[in-house]
C-alpha cells in the first residue's frame, strides 16, 4: 500500500476529522489560558503598579507582585505538563488507532 494511499484514507477518516478538531479546540483553550495568565500581570504591572506594590504582610519587604509573577510562572509549568500528558497518552493512542484503521 502507498503512503499517498494511507495518506488519503486518513484524511478521509471521520475519527481523523473528530480528533483533529478536539485538538485543535484544546490547544485553542490552553492557549487562551496562558495568555490570560501573562497579560494579565502584564497588565497589571503597566495599569495597577500599586495594587503590586502592596505589601505581602505589615513589615514585610515583599511585594504582592513578587508573588504573582512567580505564580505565572508556575502556571507555565502546571499547564504545560497538562497539555504533554495528554498528548503523549490520549493523543497519541487516537492518532496510533486512526493510522492502524487507515493501514488495514
Amino acid at each position: 500500500m502507498k503512503d499517498e494511499d494511507v495518506v488519503e484514507r486518513i484524511q478521509k477518516n471521520p475519527k481523523f476529522m473528530q480528533f483533529v478538531r478536539m485538538r485543535n479546540r484544546y490547544s485553542i483553550i490552553m492557549s487562551i489560558l496562558m495568555m490570560l495568565a501573562y497579560y494579565g500581570y502584564i497588565l497589571l504591572i503597566a495599569f495597577d503598579k500599586q495594587f503590586l506594590a502592596t505589601k505581602v504582610s505589615a513589615g514585610a519587604t515583599m511585594s504582592i507582585g513578587i508573588p504573582m509573577g512567580i505564580g505565572v510562572l508556575v502556571f507555565t509549568i502546571i499547564i504545560t505538563a497538562i497539555y504533554v500528558r495528554r498528548a503523549n497518552t490520549e493523543f497519541d493512542a487516537t492518532k496510533d488507532e486512526i493510522v492502524k484503521e487507515a493501514s488495514k
